[in-house]
């Protein structure tokens, strides 16, 4: 159905991305693509999608596959209609029975009478009822925008689909429509997502790294435990190879130590036996090279263990090389910090909420906020943080510092360096070196120090925003997330599911990620 055979891209600056692919997909079969930003997922699925050539190697397709993008502002000056290229086939049905049977309409229509029909049940399928489909696309919200490319499943019929991250700004009503699609489907699919939920929906895994692609037969919880074997014995292998090469430098010095008090040694027997200067340079010479000889010996047995060694340690996943380490918050567990009685935002009879909100966030819980897209989600944390007032009802909040993480990372500043941004939260207490030492600690090396934070990736930042609260002197009371897992892989994911796990102050998030939000261990819910 789709065969990939040695596919390599390479960009237009001369950078490869990833050299040699080979991948065959059945009719019918279901399959997961993951791998770390910037491996090339999305590029590939292009390519598969036929919307980009590969710098060599070629794509073999029994059909035009149905592509779902992540990003859909290109698609911002279109139509909805002109976005899911139906609008010259409506406009030739619409002729045709108006009377306008002519060649070009009957060959636009292609025989497809129930075009109309089947917009107008995909739209309802998708929740998107009252939307015209000659409305332009920049109107929709980003939910709005990935149920219209899925909605045209429905409307185009394809054999193949290929899916990048469908479930970003999905709300939970709209991923657990997907889920449902996914199981039922017969479509052969090509998923890219880092929603695991979605993952463990999906029995074969294929991992896109620096090595090509490595098939796994099961969904990402095989996945993960295959994974986690391989990275057990590697963590096995770096403990032994250490352990040889303190074992070996240890029998370096001991040989060493031993080799100098048998030369001191024969050295004073020569010096009483009285033995001429020529011959005493003589057997000097050759201890010095006995001594040499054993020394390379032992320098080459170091040398191949410490390239084993940074070998293996090269292998090890980066989520397994990072250190984290939060100071702790300093409100005492079970303060309130939040008390919102009978709250709404709006004007007169245009309230946001049907219902007043009413909830209490104590000092170390964590809290999600729920709600359907546009459902006042972003507002409520505004007015959390102070930036807006509610029009009704009562709002308190303890004197607390507050950290809010959004979808577009604005506590980083793009116009400096990655180093001029964590010394942005360095209080004076850290050095330079310090500084680089926890940049460090978060994958940014002595490359990336300089980097301008304009070309870091959502994950790079959300990162980088993560090494600097280890930065700043204290940790905050309370850290509030805005959908924090869109647009990272899932080694980003977790790298962040490890940090709030370590953070012992309040945590508030918005998330549709169920899997995520259980892995954060979330305990109370605020209903939007």
């Amino acid at each position: 159905m789709l065969n990939l055979q040695g596919a390599t891209y390479i960009h237009l600056n001369g950078d490869l991305l990833f050299s040699d692919l080979n991948l065959t997909i059945n009719k019918y079969e279901k399959i997961a693509l993951i791998g770390h930003n910037g491996a090339g997922k999305s590029t590939l699925l292009k390519i598969l999608a036929g919307n980009l050539m590969p710098t060599a190697g070629h794509v073999k397709t029994e059909s035009t596959p149905y592509y779902v993008p992540q990003l859909f502002g290109q698609f911002n000056d279109l139509t909805i209609a002109q976005a899911l290229k139906i609008e010259d086939k409506l406009k030739a049905l619409n002729e045709i029975l108006n009377g306008e049977v002519t060649d070009e309409n009957i060959t636009l229509l292609n025989d497809d009478w129930t075009i109309e029909e089947r917009c107008q049940e995909a739209l309802s399928y998708w929740r998107l009822n009252g939307l015209d489909l000659n409305q332009k696309m920049e109107n929709l919200s980003g939910g709005q925008k990935t149920s219209v490319f899925l909605a045209g499943i429905i409307i185009h019929r394809p054999e193949i689909v290929l899916l990048d991250e469908p479930t970003n700004h999905l709300d939970v009503e709209g991923r657990n429509r997907l889920y449902d699609y996914i199981r039922s489907t017969r479509n052969t699919l090509v998923v890219v997502s880092h929603d695991r939920t979605l993952l463990n929906l999906i029995s074969k895994v294929c991992e896109l790294s620096s090595k090509g692609i490595t098939v796994y037969g099961g969904n990402y919880d095989f996945y993960a435990a295959q994974k986690k074997i391989e990275n057990d014995a590697l963590s096995n292998d770096l403990k032994a190879k250490e352990k040889a090469l303190r074992k070996a430098k240890e029998v370096e010095r001991e040989s060493t130590e031993r080799q100098q008090k048998l030369d001191a040694r024969g050295k004073k027997k020569q010096e009483k036996a009285g033995l001429p200067t020529i011959s005493m340079n003589t057997l000097k010479n050759n201890a010095e090279k006995s001594t040499a000889k054993m020394k390379g010996v032992h320098t080459e047995k170091l040398d191949h263990i410490s390239t084993e060694l940074t070998q293996l340690r090269s292998a090890l996943p980066d989520a397994d090389k990072m250190k984290i380490g939060f100071n702790q918050a300093m409100l005492h567990k079970g303060k309130s910090i939040v008390e919102a009685r009978e709250i709404n935002f709006g004007f007169h009879s245009d309230l946001l909420w049907k219902e007043p909100v009413s909830f209490q966030v104590f000092s170390g819980g964590r809290y999600v906020i729920k709600g359907r897209n546009g459902s006042g989600k972003t507002t409520l944390i505004r007015i959390i943080l102070g930036e807006l007032k509610p029009s009704k009802g009562i709002l308190n909040k303890a004197d607390i510092k507050a950290m809010y993480i959004d979808q577009d990372y604005s506590l980083i500043d793009n116009q400096l360096t990655v180093y001029e941004q964590a010394q942005q939260y360095n209080l004076g207490e850290l050095q330079e070196h310090e500084v680089k030492i926890r940049l460090n600690r978060f994958l940014f090396g002595k490359t990336d120090w300089s980097k301008p934070c304009l070309a870091l990736s959502g994950g790079e930042k959300m990162r980088l925003i993560l090494c600097s609260l280890t930065i700043s002197n204290q940790s905050p009371d309370l850290i509030i997330l805005d959908e924090p897992t869109n647009n990272l892989d899932i080694q980003n994911v977790e790298i962040l599911t490890n940090a709030i796990n370590e953070y012992q102050g309040t945590l508030l998030v918005v998330s549709h990620d169920e899997y995520f939000l259980d892995q954060i261990h979330v305990e109370h819910t605020v209903h939007l």
